[in-house]
């Protein structure tokens, strides 16, 4: 595939849009301007945005034409008709496309072997046991409680870890433990939950295939091996009030939910 050129977005303030230079926050005196002025800002925030992600998949955005094709559509004046605009729009679409499965696929990569490399230096710590799975855990805590099944309802806290040592999610700063049924989660989480007992505390060091795969899930990219503290609260029998764990750390509001390639 030919890919684009980058090339550098810096738009703090857009001459092309206006006759004359930027509005002055004085001007903006009638709140019907203030209105009007954040129509336009964000319209300009988003557009922004969406060029931003383009340039970092290596498009070529000449940000003047850009702004030229937005004007003369507010004047009902545009230069190319309905159909050649939607033409075109599907082959840039078409091409970020490729380039996005590109990158991915390269960063995919990257990850598996930098994982591959992370758990097989941290296995060699006299502290870490390693499963039938590759999984890998250190206890910090034994605990004296319950051991969870594979069907049981657990409450924990948590934090979580890129290897780099990225923080993704912590229940601990939301000063909320999670409830979830354990067949809901990842089989790291799985298998991991069920060697600790109630009072527990363990670090899990979780290859990829045992986490999200070649998913994406928020900040974690494909092949991601990750670090988890887990701290083991609860055990109840199943119940239906149990759910799946929401990673409401991340932003996600999702599910860390098992491997659907598994």
């Amino acid at each position: 595939m030919k890919m684009f050129k980058k090339s550098i977005l810096a738009i703090s303030c857009l001459p092309v849009f206006l006759s004359v230079p930027c509005m002055a926050e004085a001007e903006l005196l009638a709140d019907s301007n203030k209105e009007s002025y954040s129509i336009g800002a964000s319209f300009g925030n988003y557009i922004s945005s969406q060029l931003y992600s383009q340039t970092q998949l290596g498009a070529e955005v000449d940000v003047d034409i850009v702004v030229e094709g937005l004007l003369d559509a507010l004047k009902g004046k545009s230069k190319l008709s309905n159909e050649d605009i939607v033409s075109y729009l599907n082959i840039r679409s078409e091409q970020l496309n490729t380039a996005k499965e590109e990158r991915d696929k390269d960063l995919a990569l990257k990850n598996l072997v930098a994982g591959e490399k992370f758990l097989a230096e941290n296995k060699k710590s006299a502290d870490v046991r390693t499963t039938d799975s590759g999984l890998q855990y250190e206890i910090i805590n034994l605990g004296s409680g319950a051991k969870p099944q594979a069907n049981d309802v657990v409450t924990v806290h948590y934090k979580g870890y890129l290897i780099d040592g990225t923080e993704f999610d912590n229940s601990y700063t939301r000063d909320e433990a999670n409830r979830f049924s354990l067949v809901t989660v990842i089989e790291g989480w799985q298998e991991g939950l069920q060697l600790m007992k109630e009072g527990a505390k363990y670090k899990f060091n979780i290859p990829s295939d045992l986490a999200y795969g070649e998913r994406q899930v928020g900040m974690i990219s494909p092949n991601s091996a990750l670090v988890f503290e887990v701290e083991l609260i609860k055990v109840e029998a199943p119940g239906e009030n149990s759910h799946g764990m929401g990673l409401s750390g991340m932003g996600m509001g999702g599910m860390m939910g098992a491997n659907p390639h598994k």
